[in-house]
């Protein structure tokens, strides 16, 4: 149970702790707790003043997520205000003894909305503060709204509610949101003696809600609110929560805080219950879930410590895999198969670590250091004291065969070997060794120091022990592991083949294919399905469709719209030429020619244009290109290739872009309903064929009525 304890010192001081592990969140517990010592500081003679604190090195990591009101597991639900009105303003900021806050570790969200109610801050140079609610699709909820601007000016305090970018204490001390800088020993001693000060008129007694000394001017005010409102509208047009938000900091600039504070409230009340926050909050949890899996991570195995990664191929993704690397200080070996390759690979990491540095995401030193631990080999030789390979190079099974033969020679036999293959079937790959116990697929999206997914691929013979290892790796490097089963495709590459295709199927009969990109990135897509085969390149889109065919044949639509294109030196970006026109800054336009090749493929494969398909409205154009999708994510958890439903969530989002804000592939199809993508891919494959013909997964739960998120044994209990 979380709770706070209160210790009175011999000059007065009462240390209120906030304890509720691991990072002291505020759950209801907490916050009455927190009243009640507050109520208590007052009430006791011997209590001259006070200073709010977190236990273990953190301040307060922010509201209990789990707790929200309206979602899974909230027992009950205070009244609107009773929090930021009642607890933060009525008692912590309006209390008759100063209080400060001190400040180390994490005052995120709620944590920093209490801190912000104190009358000064002192805080360490390294602790991060924030208010991070809109990620979770509501806005701060405890009097953010009002008392970040009144700190910090509007434009930094739009910027950080907006963005949900933390800042750190050094940060946070020049904008004016901490008073002080002191180090972790000093921090209580200091926050004491301030509170005291305070008391004393050495220093300033403020109630930050009513400081007005930040703000700008009411004209200026409002110029710099449109222009947010212009700028939340262009960044996220299908989000309404950044908008409220905006409107909720004008409430309290127009008609005074404590107006903006009741303002904040109902708002809060209401965002808590859209479909936004349900969708970002399951999205929470489910990345917090990928790394247990069962039979694997529960049975008390110790990752071993991995000291040095070697990878085979420099290309795009062997050098940004080895850039991660580097920049999580592990030592790296790249083995290329001539120096020329080898100085390009090199040269990649390098330009890749610069950008960093010109970002100001690095700094000069960390470069030369992280750039200091990568060697380049023509050799195999250096690989004798490896702990990990992961091999990069071209989709050729017979390479891979040969490379991973090879690997078994010169590696030591502790070694991981891992492919970064993204369609090859494991097995496959391993066929010529004896250690297949130790073959694992580690397949990174592009380009790989960027993105954050890291998609684990298991064999029916991959150890427990070397999927715990990876698991580690993938935490230390920063991304977010997915661990799934080994097929043509794994979880990501398989689910979302049919994305393409179904656009190929659409443009075929006479769907305008820019009309289905735009619709599709409206959806909240990075790219339609056309720029993306522009951006990854025709070769690859016609070896993973090769693999693909072989594989799925009786589901696998067939056009000729690709090749033919590439047989015209059409290669996508890189040529400048594919379904779009691209310029020097590799900005996309329509091609006008476009249309001779649909043409012409639609002729080859005997299709006609379809006077319905071509007046296809936005919201059938969506379900036409993602309901194949998710007919192929129901085969993909029926065959037991993803451990969870929230797994192939979290894979969409993180490996393609599917918009967070709609919760993921799965948890999207369930808000629709089985029952009503089953009609409507049933109807579809009476017209266009067995590319849209439901799955039994799909059949079956369409029957019953259970969501396609249900596992086998929720299943089991409703029939």
């Amino acid at each position: 149970m979380g709770h706070t304890l209160m210790e009175v010192g011999r000059d007065g001081v009462a240390i209120i702790t906030i304890v509720n592990p691991p990072v002291n969140s505020l759950s209801i517990d907490v916050l009455r707790c927190l009243k009640e010592s507050f109520d208590q500081a007052i009430r006791r003679n011997d209590v001259k003043a006070i200073v709010v604190t977190g236990a273990r090195g953190k301040f307060s990591g922010g509201f209990d997520i789990s707790a929200f009101g309206g979602l899974e597991g909230a027992k009950e639900r205070p009244k609107p205000g009773y929090i930021s009105v009642e607890i933060i303003t009525d008692t912590i900021e309006a209390a008759r003894k100063p209080s400060v806050a001190a400040i180390d570790g994490l005052a995120l969200g709620g944590g920093l909305e209490v801190a912000m109610a104190c009358n000064a801050r002192v805080s360490t140079s390294t602790a991060l503060l924030g208010l991070p609610e809109l990620q979770l699709g509501i806005i701060p909820g405890f009097g953010g709204t009002q008392r970040l601007p009144r700190l910090v000016g509007l434009t930094k305090a739009l910027e950080m509610m907006l963005t949900s970018r933390p800042v750190k204490g050094k940060e946070a001390f020049s904008l004016g949101l901490v008073d002080g800088l002191v180090s972790p020993d000093d921090l209580v001693n200091t926050a004491r003696q301030w509170a005291l000060d305070i008391l004393g008129h050495r220093r300033p007694w403020i109630a930050s809600l009513y400081k007005t000394d930040k703000l700008e001017p009411l004209g200026e005010a409002r110029e710099i609110l449109k222009f947010a409102r212009a700028q939340a509208r262009k960044r996220a047009p299908n989000l309404h929560h950044p908008l409220v938000c905006i409107d909720v900091i004008e409430a309290g600039i127009l008609a005074g805080p404590r107006a903006g504070l009741w303002k904040e409230a109902e708002a809060f009340e209401g965002l808590v219950k859209s479909d936004t926050c349900k969708s970002l909050v399951h999205i929470f949890f489910a990345q917090r879930g990928t790394s247990k899996v069962p039979g694997v991570t529960d049975r008390g195995l110790v990752p071993r410590h991995v000291k040095k990664v070697a990878i085979l191929g420099g290309g795009l993704m062997g050098s940004g895999i080895a850039t991660a690397l580097v920049l999580s200080n592990y030592p790296v070996i790249l083995k290329e198969v001539n120096q020329k390759f080898l100085d390009a690979g090199i040269n990649r990491i390098k330009v890749n670590l610069q950008s960093r540095v010109k970002k100001g995401k690095l700094t000069q030193e960390n470069f030369e250091k992280a750039f200091s631990l990568l060697k380049g080999t023509l050799e195999y030789e250096s690989f004798k004291d490896v702990d990990m390979v992961i091999e990069a190079v071209i989709e050729d099974v017979s390479l891979k065969q040969q490379i991973f033969a090879d690997l078994e020679k010169y590696c030591p036999p502790h070694c991981i070997l891992a492919s970064n293959t993204s369609t090859i079937d494991l097995d496959l790959i391993g066929e010529r060794t004896k250690s297949q116990d130790r073959i694992v697929g580690a397949h990174f999206f592009s380009p790989a120091h960027v993105m954050p997914l890291l998609e684990i691929v298991r064999t029916k013979k991959t150890s427990p022990q070397v999927i715990v290892d990876v698991l580690d790796i993938s935490k230390k490097i920063k991304k977010t592991p997915v661990v799934v089963g080994n097929c043509t495709g794994f979880a990501v590459n398989r689910v979302f083949f049919p994305y393409t295709q179904a656009g190929l199927l659409l443009a075929e009969r006479g769907v305008d294919v820019y009309q289905i990109d735009k619709v599709i990135t409206k959806f909240g897509m990075p790219m339609g399905p056309f720029r993306l085969v522009d951006l990854v390149g025709f070769g690859v889109a016609i070896a993973t469709g090769m693999q693909f065919i072989q594989n799925f044949p009786e589901r696998t639509y067939k056009s000729m719209l690709i090749p033919l294109m590439q047989e015209d030196k059409r290669a996508g970006e890189t040529t400048r030429k594919g379904f779009y026109l691209y310029d020097d800054k590799r900005k996309a336009s329509p091609d006008p020619e476009l249309k001779n090749y649909i043409e012409k493929a639609r002729s080859i494969t005997g299709v006609s244009v379809d006077p319905q398909l071509v007046k296809l409205q936005e919201r059938d154009i969506i379900e036409m290109i993602f309901f194949p999708v998710v007919n192929e994510a129901c085969r993909v958890l029926d065959e037991g290739i993803a451990v969870k439903a929230a797994d192939l969530d979290i894979s969409g989002v993180f490996g393609m872009g599917f918009p967070p804000y709609r919760g993921g592939i799965i948890f999207w199809a369930d808000s629709l309903g089985s029952k009503y993508i089953y009609s409507r891919l049933e109807s579809w494959s009476q017209l266009y064929g067995e590319f849209f013909k439901p799955c039994a997964y799909l059949a079956a739960r369409a029957a019953k009525g259970i969501p396609l998120s249900a596992s086998v044994e929720q299943t089991k209990a409703r029939l």
